[in-house]
């Protein structure tokens, strides 16, 4: 139940060794490609990296948060073009998700790693460094990088208890 998968979606950042079926990674690419998105424009942009070189390279694409990423057996990078959409950011954001939601249907672990507005410590902007890493064209702005595996260890699901109903308003603020 879509209830429970929500429930149980947590980032995981530590990954085993063991590798991801191609069956698994054709499943969550197709959930990208299945969400929704502004005007039906699926203007969104994946980037596939499997490399482990260029996924250790992208965990060095900006101060803090990418170190992850070493670990992973998978990233997808998620693309747009604000010329084209400028809804590329929600959409892009929308894809995300679903892959990160299909993989935890699959068994696998994730999390998402923003570079949109990101940057190294002497300014260098994280969009660049990753475009030039993974050869993107100009025209894509890079919202985020899904990293994926196996889990290391499992988490304990979201704690219903701690929901913030209070952050909920009817019909009015």
């Amino acid at each position: 139940m879509l209830k429970d998968l929500l429930l149980k979606r947590r980032s995981h950042r530590k990954f085993t060794a063991d590798d991801i079926s191609q069956d698994a990674v054709q499943l969550i690419l197709r959930a990208a490609l299945l969400s929704p998105s502004s005007k039906s424009k699926r203007s969104w942009q994946f980037v596939v990296v499997e490399d482990k070189l260029d996924l250790e390279k992208l965990a060095d694409s900006k101060a803090m948060g990418g170190e992850f990423l070493k670990g992973c057996k998978l990233g997808v990078v998620v693309c747009g073009d604000a010329l084209e959409n400028d809804c590329w950011i929600e959409d892009g954001s929308i894809a995300a998700y679903g892959m990160l939601l299909q993989a935890e249907e699959l068994g696998l672990g994730g999390c998402w790693c923003q570079i949109h507005k990101r940057a190294l410590p002497d300014g260098t902007n994280a969009e660049e460094v990753v475009r030039g890493i993974l050869d993107i064209p100009e025209n894509q702005n890079v919202l985020c990088i899904v990293g994926l595996g196996h889990k290391e260890t499992e988490r304990k699901p979201q704690n219903e208890d701690k929901l913030k109903w209070e952050n909920v308003h009817l019909n009015k603020f």
